[in-house]
């Protein structure tokens, strides 16, 4: 059966301890992936379901986290559009870049789900991989993320190309919505209980934007998908967050370490509040990290159990490379010691 902590973040149960897991847990910092790594390229531990079930089976089997993520990557969708996706030393690179001119150039979404088969597979071989008493969870890439990649090839703070066309932005989301509804559909059909969305450029938004570039595709996936979706976002503040909090369909949302937590716990009602410790104190001296983890969830115990309810602990965004496993594995052991 699913994690119980889990499936009790989902739905708002009152509970102790909560499920623990976090972005990027299998990654370049872990030794399992550093071993996987040396014998296959990442696009092969992406796209081959039994290499990806095995890095996604990594951290639980050494840290004894309470969900499972598919291992893939947010960029696939556009891969699978006919942009050429490639993984380099300098990060992934696209052949080409969307513009009005070339944007028929895409595949229709008849022609990209096929190319994303491989995830669905990936979610069944880490199901019977890990076990039982673990939830799975896939995820995709935020609309307006992939749009600014599309554009832009990388998240360079002011995405000016990403923000100067609408036409282009309207065309690219008449197709991206659609596609991205299939890859949910094929990870759901996989096993998954549930899909994040990690829009980790909606913090570049303007705020009288965040309405028609965040709020309505979300709107449109979490109808077709209720209670199945959570959305994460680097760098939105409160006020947005609360704009996503409105969308009664979604299951929760995650919030970075620039946000206070139990603030955001107290205003949701919709599902899971993911978040938020910082990754970068992961770094810290173990001694020093222990006492810094504690006083973060001091701000929890202060909380009632109704009051945090559907917190889910974890970071403000994804493991480091070179994050200290031993460190991890503390985050993991004090979390359930010390609530």
């Amino acid at each position: 059966m699913p994690n119980i902590l889990f499936q009790n973040a989902i739905h708002q149960v009152p509970q102790e301890i909560p499920p623990i897991w976090m972005m990027r847990q299998a990654g370049r910092y872990h030794k399992h992936y550093q071993a996987l790594r040396e014998k296959y390229s990442f696009w092969e531990l992406c796209t081959n379901p039994e290499l990806a079930a095995e890095v996604a089976f990594g951290p639980i089997q050494d840290f004894d986290f309470d969900v499972a993520i598919l291992f893939s990557d947010i960029l696939f969708p556009l891969d699978a559009l006919g942009m050429g996706l490639s993984y380099t030393d300098l990060g992934p690179l696209l052949s080409w870049h969307l513009c009005l001119e070339n944007i028929t150039k895409l595949k229709s979404i008849e022609e990209a789900i096929p190319n994303l088969e491989f995830q669905k597979k990936a979610i069944q071989h880490t199901i019977e991989k890990i076990p039982k008493h673990k939830s799975v969870i896939g995820f995709i890439g935020g609309v307006w993320t992939l749009y600014a990649y599309a554009v832009q090839g990388r998240h360079d703070g002011s995405l000016i190309e990403a923000k100067k066309n609408k036409l282009l932005q309207s065309k690219f989301y008449e197709i991206i919505i659609p596609l991205l509804k299939e890859n949910i559909c094929l990870q759901l059909e996989g096993g998954a209980e549930i899909v994040m969305i990690f829009d980790t450029a909606a913090g570049e938004i303007p705020f009288q934007d965040f309405d028609s570039l965040i709020v309505k595709p979300l709107q449109i996936l979490s109808e077709f998908f209720p209670k199945k979706l959570i959305y994460y976002a680097k760098g939105i503040s409160e006020l947005a967050i609360q704009k996503v909090l409105e969308l009664k369909n979604l299951a929760g949302i995650g919030v970075d370490h620039r946000i206070f937590l139990p603030s955001i716990l107290k205003k949701n009602n919709i599902g899971i509040t993911q978040g938020n410790f910082d990754q970068a104190l992961l770094f810290q001296e173990r001694e020093d990290f222990k006492i810094t983890l504690r006083e973060y969830l001091k701000l929890f115990r202060e909380l009632s159990l109704e009051e945090r309810k559907g917190w889910v602990c974890g970071l403000g965004h994804g493991v480091l490379p070179k994050t200290p496993e031993e460190n991890v594995k503390a985050f993991v052991d004090i979390v359930r010691s010390s609530l």
